[in-house]
C-alpha cells in the first residue's frame, strides 16, 4: 500500500455523503413501498408515467436511471399486475408508448403518499429556506458533473 497517497476523508466527502444519503433513502423508500407490492424502481416508473404518459421504455429507463433491459423487465411485471398498458401497434415505428392503468393511478396514489412520508421524515430536521438552498446547491453539483461529463466526451 502506497503509504504517502492521501485517501477521502470519509466524513466530509461530499460524494460519499450522497451516496450515504441515497442507500439511506433507498431503505427508507423501500420499507414504505413493499407492503404495497412495489419496488422502488416499480414507483419511480409509476410517477413519470404520471407526470409524462406515453413514454416509451427507453425514455422510462433514462428518466428511472435503470437500462433499457431493467426497464423492458420492469415493464413487464407493472403490465402483467395490470398497473401500465402498452399500446400493440404502436404509430410511430417500434416504441411502445406506455401508459397507466386506472389500476396503476390507483396504486400510485397510494404510493405517493407513502413516498412523500419518507421524503418528509428526511427533510424534517430542515426549514424551507434550508430545503430550497439544497435543492439548488444539489442541482448545481448535478450541473456541474453533467458540464464535466460533455467536456470529457469532446
Amino acid at each position: 500500500m502506497n503509504q504517502g497517497a492521501k485517501g477521502v476523508e470519509l466524513g466530509t466527502s461530499l460524494g460519499y455523503l450522497l451516496k450515504q444519503a441515497h442507500s439511506v433513502l433507498h431503505s427508507a423508500m423501500d420499507a414504505a413501498l413493499r407492503p404495497l407490492g412495489l419496488t422502488v424502481s416499480q414507483y419511480a416508473c409509476l410517477e413519470i408515467l404520471a407526470q409524462r404518459p406515453g413514454l416509451s421504455g427507453s425514455e422510462l429507463a433514462r428518466a428511472a436511471f435503470v437500462s433499457r433491459q431493467s426497464m423492458n423487465v420492469l415493464l413487464q411485471t407493472l403490465e402483467r399486475d395490470g398497473l401500465v398498458s402498452r399500446q400493440e401497434h404502436p404509430q410511430g415505428g417500434r416504441t411502445l408508448p406506455v401508459e397507466l392503468t386506472a389500476a396503476g393511478r390507483a396504486k400510485l396514489q397510494v404510493a405517493s403518499s407513502a413516498a412523500q412520508s419518507v421524503e418528509e421524515a428526511m427533510s424534517s430536521g430542515l426549514d424551507g429556506a434550508e430545503q430550497a438552498q439544497l435543492r439548488r446547491q444539489l442541482a448545481a453539483c448535478v450541473s456541474a458533473l453533467e458540464a464535466r461529463g460533455r467536456t470529457d466526451a469532446q
